[in-house]
């Protein structure tokens, strides 16, 4: 079962940013003899296919709005390939897992994290300066980075970093829809303050 925190790390990964995953996995598997990593992964044409979509994303997913609708595009993209990569994975480890539950595992977490990505990325949109969607654009790059990195030669490490990452994301996409739905109340309370008549701070209208 050695190949399990590998395989939840690069799940998680995935969901931020699987071509960076790919690319990382196969550049680590080919030149730092990294022996958890399937020989599919470190293709010549795969790295390539990788490293060109890795670029796209890194511009797409710095721009406001475009990030979103890029993340929209890879709500099937990124489950997949975190399923794919999964069981890759327990294809080169014989005997750790079954490749269909490492697909499982794999794809499941991806979708997870996607969905938290996506969702804290459309709340830093609200922003009306780009500099935040750069700033945290960043820190997912590098965070993939560090995470796969470190899941090569401390997978269980990597695993319990990865599920306290992940823990607090959903944390924070629930404090997020708490407030955006305190939000709405609260604007549907004035509209309809203003349709009766009466100011909310008042009760009573003054002409």
């Amino acid at each position: 079962m050695s190949i399990l925190p590998l395989i939840f790390t690069s799940g998680l990964a995935s969901g931020i940013n699987a071509y960076a995953v790919v690319l990382l996995l196969g550049l680590l598997g080919r030149f730092a003899d990294a022996q958890s990593v399937p020989a599919a992964l470190e293709r010549t044409d795969v790295l390539i296919a990788a490293g060109v979509l890795f670029l796209l994303e890194a511009v797409a997913d710095k721009i406001p709005y475009v990030d979103s609708l890029w993340d929209t595009v890879h709500t099937v993209i990124r489950p997949i390939a975190g399923a794919t990569v999964g069981a890759l994975l327990a294809s080169a480890d014989p005997g750790s897992l079954g490749e269909v539950a490492a697909g499982a595992m794999g794809g499941t977490t991806a979708l997870v994290s996607h969905l938290v990505k996506a969702s804290l990325r459309m709340a830093v949109n609200t922003s009306p300066e780009p500099a935040s969607n750069i700033a945290v654009s960043l820190a997912e790059d590098v965070s993939v980075a560090a995470l796969v990195t470190l899941a090569i030669f401390h997978p269980w490490l990597a695993a319990s970093i990865s599920a306290v990452l992940l823990a607090v994301g959903l944390l924070l996409v629930w404090f997020a829809i708490s407030r955006i739905r305190r939000f709405r109340a609260r604007r549907r309370e004035r509209r309809a303050a203003r349709a009766a008549g009466t100011r909310p701070e008042q009760g009573v209208y003054t002409p």
